[in-house]
């Protein structure tokens, strides 16, 4: 791609477009296969295409006692860049099921600068949704709702209740972030479409998730091709009332700080592969017969009626989880996931990832891991 564009990573997140190219599916309908283009996301933050700009890349250098790196590690939630959305947010690509509609268009300008104007430590603006998009939210929760019992982890079944959900209203953020700060202190900040992935992970090192607030186009409340306020709500705020799941993916965003661009892209697949489409194994009994079953917990599977039916299928393979390994590049097949990773438990996958993340900070260059290490005793 011609300039000023660049492509990062030496091609290493634009190799994934196969991966986040896919249309998501959420709610009735068997997920819908689309051509895979540049300007599709899908529902992690990564890079494909970052515009240059020569200013902000060189204020955005720091440099420790002489190593110099190409990013800025933040010291505090305040630091963490939020601006810097690398797909749809207010602007919609061609293929996209509210390219052409002025209406919805001017609607997610809305939402993009409401968080713009976002501070950290205030409370989140209150968004007053629709009659239509109260109803895609009503159509999919009536849809995805009933599943849970069946596939859904204990740990989202327990949470769950706590937000009161309803398909009569939808849900807003700051009503979710009170809930969340009561039960494990994690917090929500609203965003105005995909983060850069550093900035992202770096939100989960402070206890923060990025969450967006508009809704899918109401042409298919069953297809998004982003996460939108029904993947963060229902797929994401229960799980994150846990504290044994929160410490698991306190510790991805803890690896993430002042780690090199290959180590964040690794740190993507994880958090892929886990915080998304991530499913552990549960004891379950039946007429006094203990059995072992697989449940979701990730996001991406909760809020995909298509991708629970396949993950409780016969076609679904299961690996288990292990962050030093080599993961699998993230692609689809026929729209859903062709491999699942499997957690025994949230407290051995946190410890997993602890003593990953140890392995990354010990790469750091001497004045890099103090800097994090002094961020990290500050928090």
């Amino acid at each position: 791609m011609a300039s000023p564009w660049k492509r990062e990573v030496d091609g290493c997140f634009t190799s994934a477009t196969k991966a986040f190219g896919q249309g998501h599916t959420v709610g009735i309908n068997k997920a819908k296969t689309v051509k895979p283009t540049l300007a599709r996301l899908r529902l992690v933050p990564r890079i494909q295409c970052v515009a240059t700009d020569p200013k902000k890349e060189a204020n955005k250098r720091t440099a420790q006692q002489g190593t110099v790196l190409p990013f800025k590690i933040p010291r505090s939630l305040q630091e963490v860049d939020n601006g810097q959305i690398l797909g749809f947010g207010a602007e919609l690509a061609q293929g996209h099921p509210g390219f052409g509609d002025p209406l919805y268009t001017s609607r997610r300008v809305q939402m993009s600068n409401l968080a713009k104007s976002h501070k950290v430590g205030q409370p989140i603006a209150t968004v007053e949704y629709t009659e239509e998009e109260k109803r895609v939210w009503s159509i999919v929760m009536k849809e995805l709702e009933p599943l849970y019992h069946r596939h859904a982890c204990s740990a989202f079944l327990c949470t769950f209740p706590l937000f009161k959900f309803s398909p009569n209203a939808v849900p807003q953020l700051q009503d979710l972030n009170e809930t969340l700060q009561r039960t494990t202190g994690w917090q929500i900040r609203p965003t105005a479409g995909l983060l850069h992935p550093r900035d992202f992970l770096a939100g989960l090192a402070f206890q923060c998730f990025h969450s967006t607030q508009y809704m899918r186009h109401h042409s298919n409340p069953s297809y998004t091709p982003e996460p939108d306020i029904i993947h963060e709500a229902l797929g994401h705020v229960p799980m994150l009332a846990d504290p044994d799941f929160c410490d698991l993916v306190h510790h991805i965003g803890i690896a993430s700080l002042g780690a090199d661009d290959k180590t964040i892209w690794k740190l993507t697949k994880i958090y892929w592969y886990t915080v998304e489409f991530g499913v552990i194994r549960e004891k379950v009994s039946n007429n006094n017969i203990d059995r072992d079953e697989i449940k979701a917990f990730g996001a991406g599977v909760l809020s995909s009626f298509g991708e629970m039916q396949h993950m409780a299928s016969d076609e679904a393979i299961f690996e288990p989880f292990d962050p030093f390994s080599t993961l699998p590049p993230m692609n689809y097949k026929d729209g859903f996931q062709k491999r699942y990773f499997v957690l025994e438990s949230f407290e051995e996958a946190a410890q997993s990832m602890k003593e990953y993340c140890h392995h990354v900070q010990k790469q750091l260059a001497p004045e890099v891991k103090a800097t994090v290490t002094q961020i990290l005793q500050n928090m």
